[in-house]
């Protein structure tokens, strides 16, 4: 599946801060899923959104560098396929100033029908709207 990507930029907040003074693994996950949501409600119609749920079904992350309060991020998220009720979708998270990537990730999802919260299978209108 070729797939566009959604990007968005931002600045690490201190919010995002641990007692070790870097970005909580937490944080980045959250960024992930949030950036997930962006994209969906980007290209997803309202009817779309009404009618269809996203729910995670497995979550694996790779951290390849630390990030620190106020520098500046890069998130890229993917869809790699959607097959039958499931969808693979890539990240990676990239600190601007030296193009280093921070992290690779990628969530497993399965679609849903919002009414019943049954698995339910990819229409190749939603897959369209990510290729």
């Amino acid at each position: 599946m070729n797939s566009q990507s959604f990007t968005k930029t931002f600045a690490v907040p201190a919010s995002a801060i641990d007692e070790r003074n870097h970005v909580n693994n937490l944080s980045y996950l959250q960024w992930c899923l949030d950036s997930a949501q962006e994209h969906w409600n980007d290209k997803a119609s309202p009817s779309l959104k009404q009618q269809y749920v996203w729910y995670v079904l497995h979550h694996s992350i790779e951290y390849k560098a630390e990030a620190f309060a106020g520098e500046k991020l890069q998130l890229v998220t993917w869809v790699s396929s959607a097959d039958g009720v499931r969808s693979e979708r890539h990240y990676k998270i990239i600190r601007l100033a030296d193009s280093k990537t921070i992290v690779e990730a990628k969530t497993l999802w399965c679609l849903l029908d919002a009414s019943t919260s049954r698995p339910t299978p990819i229409t190749e209108e939603i897959r369209n709207l990510f290729q």
